[in-house]
C-alpha cells in the first residue's frame, strides 16, 4: 500500500510541477502521467459574424495516458453551430508519440509527433479549417517543448487535410472552398502561483498566452489569433482553464473573430 501511494504522489508531483505547459489551446510535447486517465469537458461560446447568436460547442473526452511516450484521445462535440438546435456533430481520434526527451534538473526539451482524425456531420461552409467539429480530414505534425523552472514555451507545426465531401456547384465551376492547411502555433506558459510548494494539495495559478496561425495551401488564406488563458490546478489532479482567443489578422472567411473556451479536466491516477 505504501509504495501504491508513493507512485501516486510522484505522479501528481509531476502533474504540478510541468503544469505550466498544460496549454489551454494547445498540446504540448509531454505527455499526461503515464498509466493515468483522464477525463475532460469543455465548452466553446462564439457570437456568429452571419447570424449575430451565441453560439455553443460541447466537447466531452477521454485521455489515455498508455506510457510515458504514448498518450491518445477520444472526444465528440456538440453544437448549435450548424443547426438550429444542440446536435452531435462530430468525433475524433487524436495520437501522440514522444520520441525525444532530455531532462535535467528543473528544466527539459522534448519532442514529439501527433496525427489526428475526426468524422463530422456538416457541411463544409467556412474557409478556416478545423477538426474540432467544422471539417471531416486528417492531421499531423509535430510539438517541440522546452521547460525552465517556471516557465514552459512550445511551438506546434501541421499539416491539415480535409476529407469532407466537396458541394455541388451549380453550373461546374471551381470549388470556393480550401481544403489543405499549414496550421502553427507558438505558446508560452508562466507558473505564477504558489512561489514554493509545501504540498501537493496546494492550487497552482498558471497563465498562458498562445499564438494560434493557419495558412491555407490551395486557395491561399491565413489568420493569425492570440488567445490569452488562465488555469487553476486543484490537488494536483483537477485542472479548470478559462481562454479568450481573437484574431489579429485575417482573410478568411470565418464563424467568427473570437470566441470564449471553459474547461474542467480530472485525472486518475495509476488508473491503468
Amino acid at each position: 500500500m505504501k509504495i501504491v501511494t508513493g507512485i501516486a504522489i510522484l505522479l501528481m508531483a509531476g502533474l504540478r510541477m510541468y503544469g505550466q505547459e498544460l496549454y489551454v489551446f494547445t498540446e504540448p510535447a509531454s505527455n499526461m502521467p503515464s498509466k493515468s486517465i483522464s477525463a475532460k469537458y469543455s465548452t466553446k461560446l462564439l457570437r456568429s459574424l452571419h447570424t449575430d447568436k451565441i453560439e455553443q460547442r460541447h466537447t466531452p473526452e477521454i485521455m489515455l495516458g498508455l506510457s510515458k511516450k504514448w498518450m491518445v484521445h477520444g472526444a465528440a462535440s456538440f453544437s448549435d453551430m450548424y443547426s438550429d438546435r444542440l446536435r452531435w456533430e462530430s468525433v475524433r481520434l487524436y495520437a501522440k508519440y514522444r520520441f525525444l526527451s532530455l531532462d535535467d534538473v528543473h528544466q527539459h526539451f522534448r519532442i514529439a509527433a501527433f496525427s489526428e482524425i475526426s468524422h463530422i456531420r456538416n457541411r463544409v461552409y467556412y474557409d478556416e479549417l478545423s477538426l474540432e467539429g467544422d471539417q471531416s480530414g486528417v492531421q499531423g505534425g509535430v510539438v517541440i517543448t522546452q521547460l525552465w523552472d517556471k516557465l514552459a514555451v512550445s511551438s506546434t507545426l501541421s499539416y491539415l487535410q480535409v476529407l469532407s465531401e466537396k458541394p455541388t456547384i451549380i453550373g461546374g465551376g471551381e470549388d470556393p472552398y480550401p481544403y489543405r492547411s499549414f496550421n502553427y502555433s507558438l505558446s508560452a506558459g508562466y507558473l505564477l502561483l504558489p512561489r514554493s510548494y509545501t504540498s501537493y494539495k496546494q492550487t497552482n495559478l498558471n497563465i498562458y498566452t498562445e499564438l494560434l496561425g493557419q495558412q491555407t495551401l490551395d486557395k491561399r488564406h491565413f489568420y493569425v489569433d492570440l488567445a490569452p488563458a488562465v488555469q487553476l490546478i486543484f490537488n494536483s489532479n483537477a485542472k479548470l482553464n478559462l481562454g479568450y482567443r481573437f484574431q489579429l489578422n485575417s482573410d478568411m472567411h470565418r464563424m467568427a473573430e473570437r470566441s470564449w473556451l471553459v474547461s474542467f479536466e480530472y485525472v486518475f491516477l495509476n488508473a491503468l
